[in-house]
């Protein structure tokens, strides 16, 4: 991995771990469905632009049954379920369990098949659930009323990540950029029937407003562009890197900003988590720099 993709995975890692932050500071005022409608429109009009100014064809009559699936849970639904945990659970927390993603994916794989995962992942998949119990088991007794709830719509959330990997591995072959265009416009359709018996959000503020345009175009939008280009030029092996980084940046930002308080519990827990990740999916944070990565 050159300089180069080395600078975008990072630049990536501290996009997807702003999320996290953003939607702590913008569900108070815009409730969950407004501000994942918001996010996902912004998202689809930001990435629609692209696709015209580099004149790339969505297909939508083609591919409509896929991007509605990929557009269900690959964003609508993650990003509700972890909008709605936004309102208890800290940013540190949401990155982390964000990154379980692959320990569901595994799960799920190995239950479609019908095939026992081999050693190394089955070490893995334990870890990931020990260190995802330490996380949950000391933060529900520290956060407010409804934070197990919280906790479990963000596993959810990861769970649908794990689903759309899995699909995405029989879903049509469509070129990249289109994926993310089709999606962002299926997940808003989705949603506007949901949204319209949503309470109407109050007027929110300058800063408010401001993480939401953060959300929609850089956390979805650009992040969009940034990882199915380093999948495209580094393998979707490589790209994976990005897993151990997320809540890294997660963790800083909601320390730095909100002044989030980060116990020995969400290292220790965290680093758990990480360690199975990198189990299941064969892939070692380190070293960065130098040669291509393998599996």
């Amino acid at each position: 991995m050159n300089v180069t993709a080395f600078a975008r995975l990072i630049l990536l890692s501290a996009i997807w771990g702003g999320s996290f932050l953003f939607m702590r500071i913008a569900v108070p005022s815009f409730g969950p469905v407004p501000l994942v409608l918001a996010r996902v429109g912004l998202a689809a009009l930001f990435l629609a632009a692209v696709a015209a100014s580099l004149r790339k064809p969505l297909q939508a009559r083609r591919h409509w049954r896929h991007y509605l699936l990929l557009g269900c849970f690959n964003s609508a639904l993650p990003f509700l379920l972890f909008a709605f945990a936004a309102r208890t659970a800290s940013a540190s927390l949401l990155s982390l369990l964000n990154a379980t993603a692959p320990i569901w994916s595994a799960l799920i794989g190995s239950a479609w098949t019908r095939h026992w995962p081999e050693p190394r992942v089955a070490a893995g998949l334990a870890l990931g659930v020990a260190g995802v119990a330490l996380l949950a088991g000391i933060e529900a007794l520290n956060l407010p009323a409804g934070g197990g709830l919280a906790i479990v719509a963000g596993l959810g959330a990861a769970c649908c990540y794990g689903i759309a990997t899995q699909y995405a591995k029989s879903a049509p072959a469509v070129e990249p950029h289109a994926n993310a265009h089709g999606s962002m416009w299926a997940a808003t359709l989705l949603l506007l029937p949901v949204t319209a018996s949503a309470p109407l959000p109050a007027m929110p503020s300058a800063s408010v407003l401001f993480a939401v345009l953060a959300l929609g175009v850089a956390c979805s939008g650009v992040a969009y562009l940034l990882y199915f280009g380093l999948i495209a030029d580094l393998g979707a092996t490589a790209a994976l890197t990005v897993t151990y980084l997320v809540p890294v940046f997660g963790i800083l930002w909601g320390r730095v900003f909100l002044g989030e308080t980060v116990g020995w519990h969400t290292l220790a827990g965290g680093a758990i988590v990480l360690a199975g990740t990198a189990l299941v999916t064969g892939v070692r944070p380190a070293p960065l720099l130098g040669g291509r990565r393998r599996a």
